[in-house]
């Protein structure tokens, strides 16, 4: 059974969600984002989501824009990112996942992306832009390698259209609860346990809600259906309020996580 697999069976067993936590690959720094990593994990994070840098999140609103231009200021790499990965290795063996772009895995070519990303410790990986349509070959690399797929349900997918994305996913179903770009809303979005139910008629896997979660009350009201919650903007935010003192910054993740999750218990 993969790391993922077990998560999503533990959380399951314990009745919640996992706690899933976003962070920018080696923003501010490489070794700030190793301390935060380890922050998040020691407080109630179940699941890393790893924001590979890139020059043009296109799914991404300012907070995180803004993350991966710091990472990839402070000498970010695809291999720098592989040994961020392997950093955390060292001390926790919590599913990681990897949030890119197929650019980046094209443009290293997708088997040894691939292979490369599997042997640092990466369980998964989600390309944001890449539809299952047009994923053949990253499927059969991540198949070959043993690393689980990830792939993103929207408001606007037809229902039709839902168990081919179901077919190509193996780890877990990602639904971006809002459109547009990612970052901290006031509200959760209108009609997440209808879009829950919508979705697990066609499949059995885990489905991690994201896009808009910023508060324990809203991660309350999202676990309360979702078998994962995602978090990142609210997470980075506290990376981008230390810059000054980047000593602060793995404490300040590990009190908004502990605070965070906390919501993922259901009464």
């Amino acid at each position: 059974m993969s790391r993922l697999a077990q998560i999503f069976a533990r959380t399951r067993a314990e009745n919640r969600a996992a706690f899933v936590a976003y962070v920018c690959a080696g923003d501010p720094d490489f070794e700030t984002s190793v301390a935060g990593c380890r922050a998040l994990l020691a407080s109630g994070v179940d699941l890393l989501e790893l924001g590979v840098p890139f020059s043009d999140p296109l799914a991404d609103g300012l907070t995180n824009q803004l993350a991966a231009q710091r990472a990839l200021e402070s000498g970010m790499t695809a291999a720098r990112v592989g040994e961020l990965v392997r950093r955390i290795r060292e001390f926790s063996d919590a599913p990681i996942i990897f949030y890119t772009y197929y650019n980046l895995i094209f443009a290293n070519g997708v088997d040894a992306y691939v292979r490369a990303a599997k042997t640092a410790g990466v369980d998964g990986i989600l390309a944001l832009d890449l539809p299952p349509e047009e994923a053949g070959e990253f499927i059969a690399a991540c198949r070959a390698h043993g690393v689980d797929t990830v792939f993103i349900i929207a408001p606007t997918t037809p229902d039709a259209r839902i168990p081919k994305i179901a077919a190509a996913t193996t780890g877990f179903l990602y639904y971006a609860s809002r459109e547009g770009v990612t970052g901290v809303r006031d509200q959760v979005a209108a009609n997440i346990p209808e879009a829950i139910a919508r979705i697990r008629v066609h499949t059995k896997l885990p489905i991690a809600v994201g896009f808009g979660i910023g508060s324990r009350a809203q991660v309350a009201q999202v676990a309360a259906t979702a078998d994962g919650v995602v978090v990142g903007s609210a997470l980075v935010n506290c990376v981008r309020s230390n810059l000054a003192d980047r000593a602060k910054i793995a404490p300040a993740l590990a009190a908004k996580a502990a605070d965070l999750s906390a919501g993922v218990k259901r009464s």
